[in-house]
């Protein structure tokens, strides 16, 4: 026997139908945390809110009375995972998006992961500010540097002239935070 399909209870197969559906679809929380070690994690309370990766230079001087390089900038290009240019990490350290908002970050904690390659750090904001274009970079928090490759200072064996400089590929992934619920 076939029965009659009335609106109620048309109305009711469509919402549980959507009900199903939403329950069946994850909400999107925004990106990811990196798993990065503890000594390196934001306090609770932060979320990640953009991840760009950096390719680039770590640069450093010569300083021959200690036979050593120090760290003076790093010079890098930020990109979204479709490639797309975010903005630029330079001297402070500073990162600026491409809206002209910009954060500059205070070293906190360091780990080194590979001997290879420049320490993953957290960061806490030490100033930031809106651009002509945006805000984009105000709200952060923390940056944490992860997933470095290269940039290790030059051996101590080739400072040799005071002032020189030598800039060292690398590459990182940077997470910006802000606090949860802004």
């Amino acid at each position: 026997m076939k029965l009659p399909l009335s609106q109620p209870h048309t109305r009711l197969g469509a919402a549980a139908a959507l009900a199903v559906i939403a329950m069946a679809a994850p909400a999107y929380a925004g990106p990811s945390s990196p798993g990065a070690p503890g000594v390196i994690a934001p306090p609770a309370g932060h979320k990640v809110f953009l991840v760009a990766h950096a390719e680039g230079v770590q640069i450093y001087t010569c300083n021959a009375a200690t036979s050593a390089w120090a760290l003076q900038a790093p010079r890098a290009q930020l990109y979204a995972q479709n490639g797309k240019t975010l903005g630029s990490h330079y001297l402070g350290p500073t990162w600026v998006a491409n809206d002209g908002s910009y954060v500059v970050g205070r070293r906190v904690a360091g780990v080194n992961v590979d001997p290879s390659a420049i320490d993953w750090l957290l960061l806490e904001k030490d100033a930031s500010g809106p651009g002509a274009g945006g805000d984009r970079l105000t709200g952060t928090t923390y940056v944490q540097r992860v997933n470095t490759v290269g940039g290790r200072a030059p051996a101590a064996s080739q400072c040799h002239v005071p002032g020189e400089t030598a800039e060292v590929e690398y590459s990182a992934d940077y997470y910006f935070w802000k606090r949860s619920g802004s």
